[in-house]
């Protein structure tokens, strides 16, 4: 199968420029990098895709078994590096892809040169001397919610994962979102993401990596974000001026600001 059609890759900005891959979360698509793409494309070659059964991907290429580990997604990301021969890219992660970069940059070193990961987290579930945010109980919860009412899940859960209350337009495009991804594929991808533990793979990071975190984000507090930093050696720590777990479309001109400085530093 056509890889760029499987993926819906598109390439836009600068053909001469350092290669920037942004990757989407859960019930997402590439759309939610609309304010990100500006500040990059006048100097950096900027890659956008779809994870299959997100977006306008190929939803025939759909594999519950492919899909049902962050592997799965991991081999997406090194088969579009492979098809269109990326190198050295910088591959910008927001949630979930944080930890899909961490293991797609295993797999292809030569292709990935460098991390940013925007509200990540490698354990969703609290565990003995971590605070990942939620019990094993909420988990079991929110699986359950989403698997016996998917639109209503959307609606209620988006709110809350963007945050930014007084702005309830952000909230409601969240859950547009999500409402237009088939529920079965949300529902791997959602079990995928959320029962995930890539806390032993964050120390084999070799590459520069910027992680960025909102001030406050019910989905990936602080402690999160303080573990993920401490436990990649040489990794930048940067808390941003903004609320939710959507720092790219709730702060687009912070959250740009960081990416673009540390951009520059790899220079």
């Amino acid at each position: 199968m056509d890889i760029g059609r499987r993926n819906n890759v598109t390439i836009t900005g600068n053909p001469e420029g350092r290669t920037v891959v942004l990757a989407h979360g859960f019930g997402c698509d590439q759309n939610m990098w609309r304010l990100t793409v500006p500040a990059l494309a006048a100097e950096y070659r900027v890659v956008l895709f779809d994870y299959v059964g997100a977006g306008r991907s190929e939803l025939s290429a759909f594999s519950k078994a492919r899909y049902s580990s962050l592997e799965g997604y991991a081999q997406d990301v090194e088969e579009i590096c492979e098809a269109f021969d990326l190198r050295d890219a910088v591959f910008v992660g927001h949630s979930v892809s944080a930890m899909i970069g961490v293991l797609a940059a295993a797999r292809t070193p030569e292709r990935i040169g460098a991390l940013v990961m925007i509200a990540p987290s490698p354990c969703y579930i609290d565990d003995d001397g971590y605070h990942g945010g939620f019990s094993s109980e909420d988990i079991d919860e929110l699986l359950a919610s989403l698997d016996s009412n998917y639109l209503g899940w959307s609606a209620a859960m988006a709110p809350v994962i963007m945050g930014n209350a007084e702005r309830p337009e952000l909230g409601e495009e969240l859950a547009q979102s999500f409402c237009a991804t088939d529920p079965e594929m949300a529902g791997v991808f959602a079990r995928t993401t959320f029962l995930s533990d890539s806390r032993a793979e964050l120390k084999s990071v070799q590459v520069p990596t910027l992680v960025l975190e909102s001030s406050q984000d019910a989905i990936a507090p602080r402690e999160v974000g303080a573990f993920v930093h401490q436990a990649i050696p040489g990794s930048a720590l940067v808390t941003l001026e903004a609320t939710g777990h959507c720092p790219h479309l709730s702060a687009p001109e912070a959250t740009n600001q960081a990416i673009t400085t540390f951009l520059d530093g790899l220079r």
